[in-house]
């Protein structure tokens, strides 16, 4: 399928987004721009390597808080308390060292006077085994940063295809634009002539007619042609995260190229082996499988060791201290809802074993389009290339055959159009063959770099 590249334009910029990153260096306007040095820009500066990276950051320290659930837990706390309660002066008293046979008197256990207590406490916990649920966390965490980096490399690849995409988009356009300029200048060079002979009584008005129409048609295209070099720079300054009406000297030209890719079946299975979105998928049916993991793990017990050492006393300083050490065994007997836990649990990893299988169909998909999408396009620039010869020659043929009376200009007007069409055609052609090839490496997971378009 014919990739038509203003479509694409307006595509990266709604992904991508409008506008530039300020307060950031540019690209000198109008200074040389290589497509090595425009993928490493884009690589540095477009805001989606930021929010990638974020998210990367985001996954590390997720790790790092899983980890630590392993760790000891260490807490102070400082409590003050004023009551007159029976029970809570009896048992400050005591920890405060205070207590004397006078406090044995009915009348001061039945109603004592208030007194004030500070309690100074350091507890230290130490989980031992918490029903996997450390370890699962630890593991899942693990899994999300792997996913995370597999989207920094998708992200990546994606963002060198759209440097790819727009930087000779950029040349497309330009192109275009220089043929359009041509066709109005040779259209009108025609017109003054006809006008010449009409006025001489050589020619009818009709043919000079049919030829001014033609020039306004080259013309409306030739400011449709302005217009789309304008949004071509947009979408390459987009990816560049530069001024969106940056203007660069683009130094790697679309060049006829030659480029070559291994079989289909190889790119397949490179691409199930390379993909970032099917190993993503992979890591998702491995975390959805902890999730089973700890919602059985709920059958067993907790064990924790703990440690505290208190302070009281009837001010900040002074007072009587006091530790305790032990160990807590928790086990739930009755918990009506781990059984839908582990359902629910169980449902999920199901899913995520289907989207693996969908998405490795997927993939495949992908691979075997933009394989024949490059094959057509090549098979394209061939013909279009001998098409441009072919109508080149048929309108010289037509131009000397209507200078001596013996064809219409009917027939130079349509081999002039026809050699516009066959130049955009050719045009059009060579640029989809760089993006089949682009894409294909894409879908292949390759596209590593963009070297292989530099002539």
């Amino acid at each position: 399928m014919r990739v038509r590249w203003h479509g694409f334009l307006l595509f990266l910029l709604s992904v991508l987004g409008t506008g530039s990153l300020i307060g950031q260096p540019a690209v000198t306007p109008g200074s040389a721009l290589g497509l090595r040095e425009a993928a490493q820009w884009a690589l540095t500066r477009n805001p989606v390597i930021a929010a990638v990276e974020s998210g990367q950051a985001i996954a590390g320290a997720q790790l790092d808080e899983a980890r630590a659930g392993r760790l000891p837990f260490l807490q102070f706390s400082e409590t003050f308390t004023n009551s007159n309660n029976p029970v809570f002066v009896f048992g400050s008293l005591l920890e405060q060292g205070r207590f004397g046979p006078q406090n044995f008197g009915i009348e001061s256990l039945n109603q004592p006077g208030s007194i004030s207590n500070f309690r100074s406490a350091l507890s230290l916990r130490l989980p031992v085994f918490n029903r996997l649920q450390v370890n699962g966390r630890i593991e899942q965490a693990e899994i999300g940063k792997e996913m995370a980096d597999a989207l920094g490399e998708l992200t990546r690849q994606q963002l060198r295809f759209g440097v790819i995409q727009s930087y000779f988009g950029v040349q497309v356009a330009e192109a275009r634009k220089q043929v359009s300029d041509e066709a109005v200048v040779t259209t009108e060079a025609e017109v003054e002539r006809l006008r010449n002979l009409f006025e001489q009584g050589s020619v009818v008005a009709s043919d000079l007619l049919a030829m001014e129409v033609q020039l306004s048609d080259f013309r409306q295209q030739q400011i449709q042609a302005a217009g789309d070099v304008a949004t071509a720079y947009a979408a390459l300054n987009t990816v560049l995260g530069q001024p969106l009406m940056t203007r660069h000297e683009l130094t790697v030209q679309l060049a006829e190229s030659t480029f070559k890719l291994p079989p289909l079946e190889e790119l397949i299975r490179q691409a199930l082996e390379a993909r970032p979105e099917y190993r993503q998928a992979v890591l998702e049916t491995e975390l959805r499988q902890q999730d089973v993991r700890m919602a059985r793990g709920q059958y067993l017990p907790d064990l924790n060791l703990f440690g505290s050492f208190g302070q009281s006393s009837r001010n900040l300083t002074g007072g009587s201290g006091d530790f305790a050490v032990g160990a807590s065994l928790t086990f739930n007997l009755v918990d009506f809802g781990r059984g839908a836990r582990i359902r629910q649990a169980i449902a999920a990893r199901q899913g995520a074993d289907a989207g693996l299988r969908r998405q490795g169909d997927q993939i495949r998909l992908e691979v075997v389009r933009a394989y024949q999408n490059f094959l057509a396009a090549q098979e394209r620039v061939k013909v279009a290339s001998g098409s441009v010869k072919q109508a080149a020659e048929s309108f010289r043929i037509a131009q000397d055959r209507h200078g001596v009376g013996l064809t219409t200009v009917t027939e130079v007007l349509r081999a002039q159009t026809a050699v516009v069409r066959s130049r955009m055609n050719l045009l059009g052609a060579r640029y989809d063959y760089y993006l089949g090839y682009a894409q294909s490496l894409l879908a292949a997971a390759r596209l590593t770099d963009v070297d292989t378009f530099i002539n």
